[in-house]
């Protein structure tokens, strides 16, 4: 008895997308560590709009998995997306989830105030619950900043992920391409009007489980989530030399741009981050989509970049907890700070490369021959 995969194999990757990918994940890590020093002020922060970066993989994955599944339906089951997306996507989520746990009680700190009075019972029963990417009410915090995940915060945009996942398998799936076009209008609106008439001026937002964060969350997810999808099925893609370096530059200045207005003028960052998530990102993937590499040294470092890209986004941020942390306890100062930030980076670099090869690459590998092959006499 053979195994033969139960429907096609996977498709070639677009490596430039692979390579931007990375590119943003890393300046996550790079956001993160210098939002640790803003003091919770949105307007003062030095990379001010590294949290673009979010919405930039929303698009991201709509688009590839418009790619991947849309000519597949005729011979997939919803169940057999479904399988397919967790295998992906689940392990990982695990793993942030045992991150977390492990460096928990290294956290404390003042803007942490729950993690001392918190009993390991309660700590372990959290992050059983963060390995089914359930999201937790502010009454379940261990924390103390009311994240639907307290042990890894990054896991809300991966619940808002397997959302859009199911509405693409559900519903937009069997959108004509107009109706699809009219959808992302309206979800293109949607966000206008939350970002540039709202009473925030930004998109922050999205990991507790409340009304406003949910609406922010929603707002942030639907477009660029079906955009990426109208896209790909439009295939209005764009062709020019060097797309991989241009698109990462272009990344780089939208989300190292500073705050936009004060206070008094929401509107124009507002403005600004939906003219950004509605218009750049979209040329950016199409772009990157478009685009060819030869040179063997830019394939071998999107590649790079690509494999690490999800490992490190959804490991990091547990390490990050521990450097606030540090931070806030020693009263460091920025300058003396950043040589420690770099460790930080290295770290959650080294960190996700052997959660790669270590473990996601190993158990996605055994779940695909257990679930998505089936054996043939």
């Amino acid at each position: 008895m053979t195994q033969t995969p139960a429907y096609l194999p996977p498709k070639p990757h677009y490596q430039i997308l692979d390579g931007l990918r990375g590119v943003a994940s890393l300046y996550v890590v790079t956001f993160h560590i210098f939002e640790t020093f803003a003091n919770d002020n949105r307007f003062t922060q030095l990379l001010n709009h590294g949290y673009l970066a979010v919405d930039f993989f929303f698009l991201l994955s709509g688009f590839v998995v418009a790619y991947a599944y849309d000519d597949r339906w005729v011979k997939m089951k919803q169940w057999d997306f479904y399988k397919r997306r967790l295998i992906r996507l689940q392990p990982m989520v695990i793993m942030g989830s045992l991150v977390g746990a492990a460096l928990f009680y290294f956290q404390s700190c003042n803007i942490f105030p729950l993690i001392p009075q918190t009993p390991i019972w309660q700590m372990l029963l959290v992050m059983f619950v963060g390995f089914t990417l359930i999201p937790l009410p502010p009454s379940m915090d261990i924390r103390g900043w009311q994240e639907m995940h307290p042990l890894n915060g990054p896991a809300w945009s991966l619940f808002f992920e397997y959302i859009a996942n199911i509405l693409y398998a559900v519903v937009v799936r069997k959108f004509s391409k107009k109706l699809l076009a009219t959808f992302v209008f309206f979800c293109a609106c949607l966000l206008i009007y939350y970002t540039v008439f709202g009473d925030q001026g930004d998109v922050i937002g999205g990991w507790t489980l409340d009304k406003t964060n949910l609406n922010i969350g929603f707002t942030r997810l639907l477009y660029p989530f079906f955009a990426g999808v109208l896209l790909c099925r439009a295939g209005k893609l764009i062709r020019i030399k060097n797309a991989f370096w241009i698109c990462s530059i272009l990344i780089i200045i939208i989300l190292s741009m500073p705050r936009i207005g004060g206070p008094e003028h929401l509107w124009m960052n507002g403005l600004y981050e939906s003219f950004a998530i509605i218009i750049i990102f979209p040329l950016i993937v199409s772009v990157g989509a478009g685009g060819d590499i030869k040179n063997k040294y830019s394939i071998k470092i999107c590649k790079f970049l690509g494999d690490i890209s999800y490992p490190l986004y959804i490991t990091h941020y547990p390490i990050m907890y521990v450097y606030m942390a540090w931070v806030i306890n020693n009263n460091i100062q920025m300058e003396k700070g950043l040589w420690a930030g770099t460790l930080v980076l290295v770290a959650s670099i080294a960190l996700a490369y052997a959660c790669l090869k270590l473990y996601d690459e190993p158990v996605r590998n055994w779940l695909k021959k257990r679930f998505l092959m089936k054996p043939v006499q």
